[in-house]
């Protein structure tokens, strides 16, 4: 396939283009406009590939992003480029709406193009992905999101991310361009952004500051690896109607608490504390974040159904392994 994607330099992204250049016979091109959350590091494994050429355009620029679509003619684009962090959301939406929304409606105009330039090829496809946080917050003993769900986003994140679904839904609607939405549940594993959960709990141990935990640590996630998410993503690409949603989830619930210590009891066993003393003891409750979901939940149903998908990274080897990276990684000197 000739596939573009975008945000290719980030946690998803990258992953994604790793995974598909294992094909010699595909073709990616990274369209990455190289902000904060990208990182070189994720693809220098295939950066030297004759398959594979990045190109830094910013989405929110229609010119450039229908002039690249046309000149590279994908099979199919991977819309991963949007900002993703709530808590940066809160504090600053301008570039959520930018990114998320303008820029997800560039790129649906340059597809669109492309689809009647192309006579309107039945192969193609626009995969859009986008996140579990568009449903809102459940309690407890609420059944998981389906695709039934309805949209009550609560974060000025989630909000923009809902607004870019509702873009793509209706230019299927409208002008019957190929698209698809996904929506996944929280991703972990190697080459994610520091500011995220698992990585900036690693990364606050392996440099004795405080672990903060917002609240009471029993906001309750759902969690999906990172690879079974873009085996996901490429099963949509490959049997996939368009038209349609689909909802991955890693068939693990936990709370943000208990996330945080089993990563401590990981590092108590894997690097030990000078002082002898366990990681535990970072751990510092700070003030809730603002308009906190209390539980995530996918219902994983009906991919098992239409895609034949199911998790199967199970989550306490893929947690070590991600520690295990994140502890060469950090012990090279890098950040992310």
């Amino acid at each position: 396939m000739r596939a573009l994607v975008t945000g290719g330099y980030g946690f998803i992204g990258s992953c994604l283009i790793r995974t598909l250049l294992k094909n010699k016979d595909n073709f990616v091109l990274n369209v990455d406009y190289m902000t904060y959350a990208a990182d070189r590091a994720n693809l220098s494994v295939v950066e030297k590939k004759s398959n594979y050429e990045h190109k830094k355009i910013d989405i929110c620029e229609q010119a450039d992003v229908k002039k690249i679509v046309s000149d590279f003619q994908p099979d199919v684009i991977f819309h991963l480029a949007a900002e993703s962090h709530v808590d940066r959301s809160i504090h600053a939406a301008d570039d959520f709406i930018a990114t998320n929304i303008n820029g997800t409606y560039s790129l649906l105009e340059a597809m669109r193009h492309y689809w009647q330039e192309s006579q309107q090829r039945e192969d193609l496809k626009f995969i859009h992905v986008s996140t579990d946080e568009v449903y809102g917050s459940l309690n407890k003993e609420d059944a998981p999101f389906d695709n039934n769900t309805p949209y009550a986003p609560n974060s000025p994140y989630s909000a923009s991310k809902a607004a870019s679904d509702h873009l793509v839904r209706s230019w299927y609607k409208t002008y019957g361009l190929p698209t698809i939405i996904t929506h996944c549940s929280n991703n972990y594993g190697s080459h994610q952004n520091k500011e995220k959960l698992i990585p900036n709990t690693i990364n606050c141990i392996l440099n004795n500051k405080n672990i903060p935990v917002y609240g009471n640590g029993e906001n309750i996630r759902d969690w999906i690896h990172v690879q079974d998410h873009v085996d996901g993503l490429i099963a949509v690409y490959e049997q996939g109607q368009v038209g349609e949603t689909y909802n991955f989830g890693g068939d693990t619930e936990i709370s943000n608490i208990n996330i945080v210590l089993q990563i401590a009891g990981i590092l108590d066993d894997k690097k030990p504390s000078p002082a002898r003393t366990s990681y535990v003891d970072l751990i510092e409750f700070v003030t809730d974040r603002a308009g906190h979901d209390f539980r995530y939940a996918i219902d994983n149903s009906y991919v098992n159904k239409a895609l034949n998908w199911k998790p199967i990274v199970d989550f306490d080897i893929g947690l070590n392994e991600t520690v295990d990276y994140y502890l060469d990684y950090l012990s090279k000197g890098s950040s992310s």
